[in-house]
């Protein structure tokens, strides 16, 4: 059976794993996200608070993610747990160095002016900073993204959802006729969503950054 074949006969399997796979990465984004502009926002004013967050997250992404998965299961079982723990502490680094980098970037004259007319605190990074950060921190979600969407094919060492079931079933049939259909068949739908979901934010960076602020 050639490729095609294989694609034609298991057209279903495959986009019910590229959904999942859509899915969990999406969702482990959203989490990412929101926890990493968070951490960003508390310690993006002192040095040591910044140097901190930066080296906490950087030293997650040093597990290798087989042995993070692997040391997950034990606390919280087989299947979507893991998984989406793992993919979320991975998505920080990026998302929590651009927040700090993008936060610190804004000119101290907009700050000064902002709580000149008496704008709290949260005022302030609501409508001044963080819309002002926001190109830093899109950068940081994108790269989170396409790392994520390969990490998440490891997810199915734990029987995590996703292409990863394809290239894991491919590999553990080595020599069978359909093995390297599976394999390829995982990897190229990998790439594919890796594409769209990098298109969806290049898309979403044309609709919310003004165009001289585009990074």
């Amino acid at each position: 059976m050639n490729f095609w074949e294989y694609l034609g006969d298991h057209r279903r399997q495959l986009l019910f794993d590229a959904f999942q796979q859509a899915s969990v990465v999406f969702q482990c984004m959203v989490a990412a996200t929101a926890i990493g502009v968070l951490i960003g926002v508390l310690t993006y004013a002192g040095d040591w608070t910044g140097n901190l967050a930066t080296t906490t997250t950087s030293t997650i992404l040093t597990v290798p993610s087989l042995a993070m998965i692997g040391l997950l299961i034990p606390i919280v079982g087989l299947g979507v747990p893991p998984t989406v723990i793992a993919l979320t502490l991975y998505g920080l680094l990026p998302i929590v160095r651009n927040s700090i980098v993008g936060l610190r970037g804004v000119d101290p004259a907009l700050v000064d002016a902002a709580n000149g007319i008496g704008m709290s605190r949260k005022m302030r990074l609501a409508r001044v900073e963080l819309p002002l950060a926001w190109p830093p921190i899109l950068t940081g979600i994108r790269v989170s993204t396409q790392m994520l969407m390969g990490i998440a094919a490891i997810a199915a060492y734990a029987s995590g959802p996703g292409l990863g079931n394809e290239i894991f079933r491919g590999l553990a049939s080595l020599g069978s006729k359909n093995a390297l259909n599976q394999v390829l068949a995982g990897t190229l739908g990998i790439i594919v969503l890796a594409l769209l979901f990098d298109a969806a934010y290049v898309l979403l960076g044309r609709l919310t950054i003004p165009g001289g602020t585009r990074v």
